[in-house]
């Protein structure tokens, strides 16, 4: 014998099992409460003294504003994304590449330490002071007059008496005059291989090995 199927399914469990979608912006929302409230003034406007036409237009001009506020976020918001995007892509590719970045420490390694000078105004005489863990100079640099730019040096570990300075960590010191007297003109940079790329809430940083953690704009030149 045939039978009707008298079971139904209750409106709860169908909007629990399809809820509505809750991605109205925060623009949307005031959209609708300013067109409510518009609309709530009009409906009660004294029709002896109805609303000035002229106030009217600059409520919706207002509105107007915030909607395009709105649409000019979201765009910034898509475009910083695809900024990013490419920014670790270019970083990622200098992994394993030299960089020269504002700093003062030297790396002596196998009896080579490599570090620049950034000159950033002609001078008349640069000299760089090499200085071990202890703060003695061990060995003088002497560049001689220096056009404006970036000056990649490399110091073979010898001290000034000829020894050979034990591999380790060193820190420089770099003095630029013009005319006998000192300028604030130049000064140092040093060198480290990109060993790993970071993205965090400040952007895109590189992990330079013996120098620290940098970002894009801190490279001065690369290798």
């Amino acid at each position: 014998m045939s039978g009707v199927n008298t079971n139904t399914v209750s409106s709860s469990l169908l909007a629990a099992m399809n809820p509505k979608a809750t991605t109205t912006s925060a623009a949307a929302a005031a959209q609708d409460k300013f067109m409510t409230l518009l609309i709530t003034q009009m409906q009660n406007q004294d029709p002896l003294s109805p609303m000035d036409n002229s106030q009217m237009t600059s409520q919706l001009a207002q509105l107007s504003t915030v909607s395009g506020i709105d649409t000019l976020n979201t765009t910034l918001q898509s475009l910083m994304g695809s900024y990013q995007s490419s920014q670790t892509l270019q970083a990622t590719s200098m992994i394993g590449h030299g960089v020269l970045t504002a700093g003062n420490n030297l790396t002596l390694a196998s009896g080579t330490g490599a570090f620049g000078v950034n000159v950033t105004t002609a001078s008349g005489d640069v000299k760089v002071a090499i200085q071990n863990a202890a703060g003695q100079t061990v060995d003088t640099m002497d560049l001689g007059s220096q056009q404006a730019g970036v000056v990649p040096l490399v110091w073979d570990g010898k001290t000034t008496s000829g020894a050979t300075a034990p591999d380790g960590q060193y820190t420089f010191k770099v003095t630029a005059t013009t005319s006998g007297k000192t300028v604030d003109s130049a000064s140092g940079l040093s060198y480290g291989l990109v060993s790993s790329v970071s993205t965090g809430t400040n952007g895109v940083s590189l992990n330079i090995a013996n120098v620290g953690q940098i970002t894009l704009a801190d490279v001065v030149q690369v290798f």
